[in-house]
Parts: C-alpha cells; structure tokens; sequence
C-alpha cells in the first residue's frame, strides 16, 4: 500500500497590500505551498492613490495585478474571493461564497478602511481614498464640480460647487488640499471660459491643533504656511459635526460645499472579529512581540490589521514601510520555525515620515535630519519613484510628474463611470 507523499506546510495570506505582499515575496524558496487570497485583482500603491484622485496619474501607474507580480511563483497560488471569516479551530479560512480553505500557518493582512466615528450615514456625501474606485470616485467628483460650476449662472450655488472641503489634516488630507489647489490655480484656468477657477476655495478642516499632527512642529507650521500661500484655508481645533449633500457643519457653522473628502480616520478590518481578540478603538488587532494573534500562535497578522508598540512606546504607524517590515519579518519567523527554530520579537525601525504640500514642497523627518522645501519635494518624489514596481511604471510616473512640474498639465483629467453629477 503506497501512502500519498506529505504536502508542503500550507501557508494562506489573506491581502495582496504592503504586508501581504512582502509575506509571499519574503517566502521564496521556503518548503511552502502558498495561497494568496484578495477581492481585488491588484497590489496598489497606497501613498499616491491621491494622485489619482487628482488627475496627476492614471490607475495604471501605481496598481498592478497580482498573477502578474507572482506569475514565476510556481508555489503560490491567488485566488480572487472575499473571506468572511477565520474558524481557527478547525484552520480554515471562510469565503463569503460558502467555501473554505484549510491552513497549517494564516496570515492576515487585510488592511483598513476609512472610519466616520459612529456617523457611517456621512460616507456618500464624503467618500475617502483607501481603493481606486474611491479614486475615481473623488476625481470624478472633483472634475465634475467644475464642469458643472461653468454651466451654473446662480453665483450661490456656483461657490458652493467651487468649494472643496477636505476633513482631516494628516498626511492624505494635506497633500489632497494641496494638490487640488494647484489644480484649480495653475492646471484649470486655460480650460474654461465662465468661470475663474482662481477662485475656487479649498478648505482643510482639523479637529486638532495643528496639520500633520504626526510630524515635528516645525515642519508641522511649515505646512500650514506652505498650505495657507497657494490659498488653501486651514481651519483648525474645529471638529466637523455634520456632512450632507449640500456641505458640512463646524463650529457650529454651516459651509456650502458640493466636494467633500474625508481624510480624518481609518477602522481596521473584521480580523479581530472574525477570531474574537483584542483590539483598540480603531479595531486594530492586538498582537503579541513576534505579530501573532493572542492564543493562535499558527495566526500572524501585519500592516493596517494591527497595532503593536514600536520602540519608543508608541504605536507602529500604519505606513507601507512598517508593513513590509512586518512581512518581511513574519517570512523570516514562519522559514524559521519550518526549520525547527525561532526569531527575536518584531522590532520596527523608523525610515522617516514624508508628505507633499502641493506641487512643488513637501516636508520630510528622517528623525535627526528634517527637510522642507523644493529640495524635500524632489527626495519625496524619488522616495515614492523607488517604490514603485516596475521599470516602466518608474519612468510613467516620473515623466507625468516632470510634465506637471514643467507645463501645469495633468494628463489623467477623464470623467468615467459614465455620470455629470457631483456627488453619486
């Protein structure tokens, strides 16, 4: 009687972001099979998923389908499905379509989604930027407004469609407000002839005291100063307190706005549900020092699904380097542990934090050294360059950024999906 020969240890990575990923690439040559599950078909590179919704870059510059990414892979396997669930006692992993898929080792990595503070009725009228459809939702929200002002004879309601509120002032919310300012005041005026899209308002509304809260003070003053002269308002210590169709309410006064994006908050995925763990405010998962999840030392978790201390006590930040660390990290754990030993805990070192402030500044920590300036912006832009996958989404990007730069032209200015509303 022959036995059937022993399969390899089975590894199932739920996301295909940052931390994913980085697990599947970290695994190369391990003694593991490997099934990689996600709802969409591509990796997408967060940090300019703003650039999208700015018309400065076409989806395709900064996504790409997975297969493609793993296609000489020949142990990983990806498969397109939504999972709905974990039953860790049984090691399987749920599908919304019924089916389950059975682990030796599970790694979630499924990432976060923008978060309203218990007013999850304000989401239509104030859609974030965590997909491509919500980046094209805002581009085409964004374009649309000005379409539709040029049309518009009442001058009321024209302002309001000139007026484009951003919530949230850290990283995302900056580089919006900024970058639709550039839009408005050096790409736009040439292309209509009814309106003077000089005039359009950009509002960036924060409840804290200060923009980029994240960042150093004084590089945190910079950006309000760097905001405030190309015209974009800043307004500080004022939580929103309502969002609808027609505009929001702060300080108890109310803004007409037919543009609103939401830039104020994330909420993690259901992973900390689906196992029943612990988790902070943000429903980010508790994880022990190696990044498993508390009683399932077969379940590791990485990037936005978590939250675990860094070195100086406070919260690992949810960036893209952080989550490759952390896969990388886990990689290097699951290999070891195949072999029979063990790694020290997950410790995160801190690359530096950048963010652009319109389209020719930017700010950058690197801890000791902090930069400001054109010279910021162009480190931040080979930054982002380096990052990207492929060589010829590197120059793509790298020459739409040069035409900017130079022309004030931004090339990815398409209405799709097929509507001339505002909102919708």
């Amino acid at each position: 009687m022959t036995t059937a020969p022993k399969q390899p240890h089975h590894v199932v990575i739920v996301g295909a972001g940052f931390g994913g990923l980085e697990t599947a690439f970290g695994l190369a040559g391990a003694p593991v099979r490997i099934t990689l599950i996600d709802r969409r078909n591509h990796h997408l590179f967060q940090p300019l998923l703003y650039q999208v919704a700015t018309a400065s870059l076409a989806t395709s510059e900064i996504a790409w389908p997975i297969r493609y990414l793993l296609r000489g892979r020949k142990e990983v396997t990806t498969l397109f499905a939504n999972v709905s669930g974990v039953d860790p006692t049984a090691k399987r992993v749920l599908l919304d379509d019924g089916e389950a898929l059975a682990y030796d080792t599970l790694v979630l990595a499924t990432g976060a989604r923008h978060a309203y503070f218990g007013h999850d009725e304000w989401e239509p009228f104030a859609p974030g930027l965590k997909t491509l459809e919500d980046a094209t939702t805002l581009r085409r929200r964004i374009l649309v407004a000005f379409e539709r002002a040029e049309r518009e004879t009442d001058p009321v309601r024209r302002a309001a469609l000139l007026t484009f509120v951003i919530i949230g002032a850290g990283p995302t919310g900056v580089e919006m407000a900024g970058t639709i300012a550039d839009l408005a005041k050096d790409t736009l005026p040439p292309d209509f002839r009814n309106i003077d899209t000089h005039k359009t308002r950009v509002v960036l509304v924060e409840a804290g005291p200060r923009v980029l809260p994240s960042f150093p003070e004084d590089l945190s003053t910079y950006a309000q100063r760097s905001l405030e002269a190309i015209g974009v308002e800043v307004v500080l210590g004022q939580p929103v307190t309502d969002c609808a169709i027609d505009g929001v309410v702060y300080g108890g006064n109310k803004l007409e706005a037919r543009t609103i994006v939401w830039a104020a908050g994330v909420r993690a995925s259901r992973a900390a549900e689906w196992l029943n763990a612990p988790a902070d405010r943000a429903y980010r998962l508790k994880v022990e020092p190696d990044l498993t999840v508390p009683g399932h030392p077969d379940i590791f978790a990485v990037g936005d699904t978590v939250t675990i201390a860094g070195p100086d006590g406070n919260p690992v930040p949810g960036i893209a380097p952080a989550a490759k660390q952390q896969g990388r990290y886990v990689a290097a754990l699951i290999k070891a542990r195949l072999g029979g030993g063990t790694l020290p805990p997950f410790r995160y070192k801190h690359a530096g934090s950048l963010a652009q402030i319109g389209k020719k500044k930017a700010v950058i920590d690197f801890g000791r050294i902090k930069l400001r300036g054109n010279l910021a912006w162009w480190i931040w832009g080979l930054a982002h360059i380096y990052f990207l996958i492929g060589l010829r989404n590197r120059l793509s990007v790298a020459l739409s950024w040069l035409w900017i730069h130079a022309r004030d032209q931004r090339a990815a200015r398409l209405i799709t999906q097929g509507s001339s509303k505002v909102t919708g």
